[in-house]
């Protein structure tokens, strides 16, 4: 789950405040890599460099001319643990005072452009008030996700108790700062079958794990590989936006690609993995040997097995694409989701002024039931209902009827029949892993790969991360857990990365995901799988509230160990 055009307002789930790991020792992964013939041509010709070599980062002061200089306060105007938006005349800057020392960073967060002020301040960093993105306030560094950059870090002085702050107008008007990235130096001329780093799967995780290895210096080819027509994109605003542009949704622009030589294959799907030889089989018969490689290949959705499955009009948001369509299908027109989870009620609820009718399908009793509980479900169902949604619950669609081979009616269990000019389906997915059934990489029986908290395989030298994973969760007794958040993805991008380069970093970070429906924002932090209690503070039919998801601990009388009440979370 991920991000959403709209500005949040205050509902929310359980906030929690995690602490980054301290930065490790660097360790070299070793050369040996080639270049690749088959890279997204948009991304023009690959470069390569020096081992030196690095692109430029902009001076922050490159002369007086382009920068500004003001006092913004008195020194006794911030007490420690405070912070406050300035004014430097080409733009805002956040003004922070911690133990005593004021720090003065860029105001909004790269992600979405949240204010920061509003955000929480806590042993030397600054938390993202609207999806928790984490920012060193010494360095302006990005040390947990979601987002990709960083932020500005201005100059700050003091005379005669007066604080001056320093800035480039230029970084004032950017608000964001991409770290200082090494570049591709392996010669790729007349030898395309190998490739230092091949990372299956270009979402979150795939890409951030790329930028990671050259924001740690390594130099070596990186091949990125993946399903979709179009370079790394923000998948979760699909639901959210569904007239979104691919080129609005693209995390990095394609010359981003082409300056740090990560080469990007489009539409290019593995078929096989021979773990022995290190090398990958393409599915038109591409074969691209490996040192390191990362699996994150995601999720794929589930469809309907109903009579009539194949008529036109049914969707599954999978691509930009896709999102689009569904648009234009339902304008004016009869919109149907199956499905009451995150993706079919974002959908539902984006379709809501634009499409005739929208009605839900749903086997369970209220929405969201399993991962937010009865109560709060039943709270968001109403909010949904005032907003003209038609619910159609504890049912499941039988049929799907046609009309010259397009969809016209929905017929479900219940034996109620629903007009339908346009029908998404999002019912769950399944790891997409069927293309290592084959290998010696261990899945489990549902298809997910199991990882240590170091995102390593069975296989050394063989990492995964993203959707398709199960990993350690520390805080429920290492239990291996899927969690399929974005903002997940990103962190088990970094580490398996940072372990490609020996150093032994490890997972450690809150799950937390967000959403974003008729102007209400929903945060939610944590596990919260098998809970069996839910506390409810606030006003939960005005939808301010916060919700704790609990679970019963046994203490063991003669071991003193504490776990779980039932199986789940053992």
């Amino acid at each position: 789950m991920g991000g959403c055009f709209s500005k949040p307002k205050p509902v929310e789930l359980k906030i929690e405040v995690v602490l980054p790991e301290k930065e490790r020792g660097k360790e070299e992964l070793l050369a040996g890599g080639k270049g690749s013939p088959r890279a997204y041509q948009g991304n023009g010709t690959a470069r390569h460099f020096h081992a030196d070599e690095r692109l430029p980062a902009p001076h922050p002061y490159p002369s007086a001319q382009d920068c500004v200089e003001a006092a913004v306060c008195h020194v006794k105007d911030l007490e420690n643990g405070q912070m406050r938006e300035v004014e430097l005349g080409w733009g805002k800057v956040l003004l922070v005072k911690d133990n005593g020392e004021f720090h003065a960073l860029g105001h909004k967060c790269p992600h979405y452009g949240a204010p920061l002020v509003k955000g929480v301040l806590s042993r030397g960093r600054v938390r993202c008030p609207w999806h928790g993105a984490c920012f060193n306030i010494s360095t302006g560094d990005l040390e947990d996700f979601p987002g990709l950059d960083s932020l500005h870090k201005f100059q700050v002085k003091i005379e005669k108790e007066k604080v001056y702050v320093r800035a480039s107008k230029q970084a004032l008007q950017l608000q964001r700062r991409t770290k200082v990235m090494a570049k591709c130096i392996s010669p790729s001329a007349g030898h395309s079958s190998s490739t230092n780093v091949l990372i299956v799967g270009a979402g979150a995780a795939g890409l951030v794990c790329a930028e990671t290895l050259r924001q740690e210096g390594f130099s070596d080819r990186i091949v990125l590989c993946t399903l979709d027509r179009h370079l790394p994109y923000d998948r979760p605003k699909l639901s959210k936006s569904l007239d979104a542009q691919p080129e609005q949704l693209a995390l990095r622009p394609k010359e981003f690609f082409r300056a740090y030589g990560i080469e990007v294959l489009t539409e290019a799907q593995v078929v096989t993995v021979d773990v022995r030889n290190k090398k990958v089989v393409f599915k038109d018969g591409f074969k691209l040997e490996y040192s390191k490689l990362l699996l994150a290949p995601g999720s794929s959705p589930k469809t309907l097995s109903c009579k009539g499955k194949e008529v036109e009009n049914v969707f599954t948001i999978r691509t930009p694409e896709d999102a689009n369509r569904v648009v234009r299908l339902a304008r004016g027109r009869n919109a149907v989701v199956v499905g009451a989870g995150f993706l079919g009620m974002e959908v539902a609820a984006y379709l809501t002024e634009k499409a005739h009718s929208v009605s839900v399908v749903e086997l369970e009793e209220t929405p969201f039931r399993r991962f937010l509980g009865e109560r709060v479900g039943r709270a968001l169902m109403k909010m949904f209902e005032n907003n003209r949604v038609k619910f159609y619950m504890q049912t499941e669609v039988s049929e799907l009827r046609a009309q010259e081979g397009k969809l016209k009616e929905v017929v479900l269990k219940s034996s109620k029949v629903v007009r339908a000019d346009v029908c998404v389906v999002g019912i769950g997915a399944v790891p997409a892993t069927g293309f290592l059934r084959q290998s010696s990489i261990n899945l489990d029986s549902r298809g997910f790969i199991p990882v240590n908290k170091m995102m390593q395989t069975n296989v050394p030298g063989v990492f995964a991360a993203g959707d398709a994973v199960t990993f350690p969760l520390a805080w429920r007794n290492n239990r291996k857990v899927n969690i399929p958040h974005w903002q997940m993805a990103h962190a088990q991008g970094r580490v398996a990365a940072q372990n490609m380069l020996a150093q032994e970093a490890e997972i450690n970070t809150v799950p937390y995901l967000w959403t974003a429906m008729f102007g209400k924002s929903l945060r939610y932090a944590g596990y919260g799988e098998g809970f069996d209690d839910v506390i409810i503070q606030g006003d939960l039919e005005e939808l301010k509230f916060v919700a704790f998801y609990t679970k019963l601990f046994v203490l063991h009388s003669k071991t003193g160990d504490m776990s779980w009440l039932t199986g789940k979370g053992s």
